[in-house]
Formats: C-alpha cells, sequence, structure tokens
C-alpha cells in the first residue's frame, strides 16, 4: 500500500525576532572603568613596599634584641647556678642546706618570672611598632583610594 509523499503538517510560525545582539551600540555605550593615574599607582605601591620594608625591619630588630636579651639570661643563669653550686657545698648541715636551697629557689623563681615579663615585653613593643607602621600606611592607602574615586568621578 504505496501512498504519495506524505506532507508535513505547517511548522509553527514565529514572529520575526533578531536576536543578535547590536555590537555597534553594545560598544557605544560601553564605559571603561578608568584607570588610575599610572604615577600614582606607581608612588602608593612604592610606600607599601617601603612600610613591609620598615614593618620587617622593626620585626628583625626586635627579634635580635629578644635573642640577645635571652643569650645575657642564660649566661646569668649559668653563673649564678655555679655560685648556688659552690654555697651549697660549704654550706653545713642538712637542715642549712635546706633552708639556703629554699631561698635559691624563690630567688631563682622571681628571677624568673622577671625575665619572662621582660620577653615579654620586648616581643610586644617590636610587635607594636611594627603592626603601628602597618596599620598607619593601611589608613593612608585607603584615603588614597577615596581620593582615586572621587577624582574619578569629577572627570566623569
Amino acid at each position: 500500500m504505496a501512498s504519495g509523499p506524505q506532507s508535513k503538517p505547517d511548522a509553527p510560525k514565529f514572529p520575526d525576532t533578531d536576536f543578535s545582539p547590536d555590537f555597534t551600540k553594545i560598544f557605544a555605550e560601553f564605559r571603561p572603568p578608568s584607570l588610575p593615574d599610572m604615577e600614582t599607582f606607581v608612588a602608593a605601591n612604592r610606600r607599601n613596599m617601603e612600610t613591609l620594608t620598615a614593618a620587617n625591619r622593626v620585626a628583625l630588630e626586635g627579634a635580635q634584641a629578644i635573642a640577645r636579651r635571652h643569650m645575657e639570661i642564660v649566661q646569668q643563669n649559668l653563673a649564678e647556678l655555679t655560685e648556688a653550686m659552690k654555697t651549697l657545698a660549704t654550706t653545713e648541715g642538712p637542715q642549712a642546706k635546706a633552708a639556703k636551697q629554699a631561698e635559691m629557689l624563690k630567688l631563682a623563681y622571681e628571677r624568673a618570672m622577671a625575665n619572662m615579663q621582660e620577653l615579654r615585653d620586648l616581643i610586644q613593643r617590636s610587635s607594636s611598632e611594627a603592626l603601628g607602621l602597618l596599620n598607619t600606611r593601611f589608613t593612608e592607602a585607603m584615603d588614597e583610594v577615596k581620593t582615586l574615586i572621587d577624582q574619578s568621578k569629577k572627570k566623569k
């Protein structure tokens, strides 16, 4: 049963729509963001690097001061230990030695606490100074950004 060519039903018709964008219109309306003056940008980055260098220098100097002081404390403790051993060796009687040991232990504890507080203060001063430099520069940088934004608004 052969029949003739079958005809397809008519495809639905859509209204004429052009989905292709008009690139000339898009590019005509395009406004690139205004770029900062390159000299200003380079100068700001130079100040950032100078601040980072200064903060690193302060941190390094602080670490060196802490290491020096720590070495002095160790040397002082060794000298005091040697002296304590000599003192204990010449002390007569167990009760006198026990009393002397208690006295030396108390003094050693007090010195250790004072030394730890001194080292803590050195660390805190060094950190505060380095962070102060960074905080100051960050505030300056934010002011610079605000100024650049204000300048770019005026140009429009």
